[in-house]
């Protein structure tokens, strides 16, 4: 997410911190650099004229400030000024008293509405919502499916009917979710385009007839400027109350996120990060902030430790180590957690201090942690627990049945015998049982 944007900013950090104070010499050459990148990342121009133009009369305030790190300053203003421009606040939904509380999704053709749906309504029942999802979009029958599958993967009703019109649907969904006292209802209505006049009446009488209590965008990340644009035009029609960024995980430039929230007014509320259920992110300035200037996100990456925390097997998991019978089983477990968080060039990417640059030049292969599992699978109970007993016939076997290299297996007993006498050493430290904190993990993942 934002790799582009961030490698720029990285460059211009390294050279602010080498400043010995701020002049104005260095305060218009920081400004051409920083107008440049935002450009460059298909900002809206008056956007990153302004953002400029605060940074700055804001470095002008601190040069006669006496100060040991005067670059740090400089890049302090940056940051603020950059979580200025994402929102002061993260953009909560306002769900209401009412039930049910409707959302309706607008957007264009191919930003992901029907996906960011089923989502949504998966992040609300993680919330112990009682939810509905509601099939509106009839142009596209394909997406009357789409839906269906999710909402059954997600476990929650859709409404569809494609002999009638998206407004009856919607009529008889609210009805039928006020007789069953459902908390959500969430309209997925037809892509548009915003100068489709008989489509954009067709959303505004949704509105009309389900007055929702949240109007949010939907639009894919990717699209930079044009996102700024559309988002513009369906708030005149609409009247928006936030955003959704969808395909942030793709090759994002960042532009749509650092202009949106500015040219709009509305709020972004979430980042759509993966093609998985669970892929929907509460967009958080502070926290977007620092990734756009490459300072990581610790607490995403808690927060997916978390999900998968068992504290039952992690508290096990701390006696073994501290006993020193961390065994193969262990660690299997481990990789498969790690799984669950998702993919390691992410994950990493959320580690504050790690360079953009350093991650490219690392191939980070997810499928490694399966041909790993596959290898720990390929061993018996007894070598799992001893792998001490693992001779080159067995590395043969173990090779075999896995699919891999005997060199592969050699290589994950050598790393882990390594990992042994690490966590022998640590023995009496208190250890929370994460896969972050397992010492040697980048070693068995090819790094």
């Amino acid at each position: 997410m934002f790799e582009q944007i961030t490698d720029r900013f990285d460059t211009i950090f390294r050279n602010l911190r080498g400043l010995g104070k701020i002049t104005d010499s260095n305060i218009r050459q920081t400004a051409r650099e920083i107008r440049r990148v935002l450009l460059d990342a298909d900002v809206n121009f008056r956007v990153a004229r302004d953002f400029v133009k605060r940074v700055s009369e804001r470095a002008e305030g601190t040069k006669v400030i006496k100060s040991i790190r005067p670059g740090e300053q400089f890049i302090k203003i940056i940051h603020e000024e950059l979580v200025a421009v994402l929102g002061p606040e993260s953009g909560e939904l306002d769900l209401g008293s009412k039930k049910p509380a409707v959302i309706l999704l607008a957007g264009l053709q191919g930003s992901g509405k029907t996906t960011t749906a089923a989502k949504l309504a998966y992040r609300l029942t993680q919330e112990k919502k009682n939810v509905i999802l509601v099939a509106a979009d009839m142009v596209r029958p394909a997406a009357v499916k789409q839906l269906e599958i999710l909402g059954r993967k997600v476990g929650v009703d859709v409404i569809s009917d494609l002999a009638s019109t998206p407004v009856q649907v919607v009529k008889v969904s609210l009805e039928q979710a006020r007789r069953e006292g459902r908390d959500v209802m969430i309209i997925d209505s037809a892509g548009r385009s915003h100068v489709d006049e008989k489509m954009m009446a067709e959303i505004r009488e949704i509105s009309s007839v389900s007055n929702p209590q949240e109007i949010l965008f939907v639009v894919d990340g990717m699209t930079g400027q044009d996102a700024v644009n559309s988002a513009q035009a369906f708030n005149e029609a609409l009247e928006l109350t936030g955003i959704i960024l969808t395909k942030m995980d793709g090759d994002a430039r960042g532009g749509a996120a650092v202009s949106v929230r500015e040219v709009t007014g509305k709020p972004i509320k979430y980042l759509g990060v993966s093609e998985k259920l669970d892929g929907l992110e509460v967009f958080d300035p502070h926290r977007i902030a620092d990734r756009i200037l490459g300072k990581g996100d610790v607490v995403a990456l808690v927060e997916k430790a978390k999900e998968t925390l068992d504290v039952e097997a992690a508290d096990k998991l701390r006696k073994k180590i501290e006993k020193n019978t961390f065994d193969l089983d262990d660690f299997r477990d481990q990789l498969r957690r790690l799984q669950k968080m998702g993919s390691m060039s992410q994950l990493l990417g959320m580690l504050p201090g790690v360079p953009r640059k350093a991650l490219k030049g690392i191939q980070m292969d997810d499928r490694q942690l399966l041909w790993t599992e596959a290898l720990i699978n390929s061993m018996t109970p007894a070598e799992r627990k001893q792998p001490q007993m693992i001779n080159g016939s067995r590395r043969k076997r173990i090779a075999r049945g896995a699919g891999r290299s005997v060199q592969e297996v050699n290589q994950l007993l050598k790393n882990f015998a390594m990992m042994q006498k690490m966590m022998k050493s640590m023995g009496k430290m208190k250890l929370p049982g994460l896969p972050g904190n397992m010492p040697g993990m980048g070693q068995f993942l090819g790094n």
